[in-house]
């Protein structure tokens, strides 16, 4: 039962770091735009659409990485902070090299630009420490068996119980 419970904060964790994340990516992308002060106030519906695509690809490619992070995680119980921004690091960047093309002949990747590589990496990096706030501080707690209580120590023996 303990499992089901666990499944359900990671998959809340995972949609809280990718929507995050998303903003983080469509914030960075539209930052020109927003800089651009004669051009007057932006558009609120058509921010948040933008916004719910950014959720959507993030996510969309995020999955299987972050899902063998997650795994990897709870299997070992890590829960350091710095793991899951490392973690998160990696994620981003394999997003990124997954959307870039790789020239097999020369083992190289195709058309890198770097500041799309700083954005998906840090918006990983602060993706993979708002999962840790939510679901890995208690990676792999759902395996320890429950804490019994102590009892209390007895009475001395010239205490008689309360009465009713």
């Amino acid at each position: 039962m303990a499992l089901i419970g666990r499944l359900f904060v990671i998959l809340f964790a995972f949609l809280a770091a990718c929507l995050v994340a998303g903003m983080i990516v469509v914030g960075a992308v539209l930052f020109p735009e927003f800089s651009e002060l004669g051009s007057g106030p932006v558009d609120e519906g058509a921010l948040n659409i933008v916004l719910g695509f950014g959720f959507i690809f993030v996510s969309g490619f995020a999955l299987l990485p972050a899902m063998i992070v997650a795994a990897i995680t709870e299997a070992f119980s890590i829960r350091g902070a710095l793991t899951y921004a490392v973690g998160g690091g990696l994620v981003g960047l394999a997003c990124y090299l997954g959307l870039v093309p790789f020239d097999p002949d020369t083992l190289r990747f195709e058309g890198i630009v770097r500041r799309h590589l700083e954005i998906m990496t840090g918006a990983g990096i602060v993706a993979g420490l708002v999962y840790w706030m939510i679901a890995g501080r208690n990676a792999g707690a759902w395996r320890e068996p429950p804490r019994r209580l102590t009892p209390p120590p007895p009475l001395p023996s010239n205490s008689r119980p309360p009465a009713p």
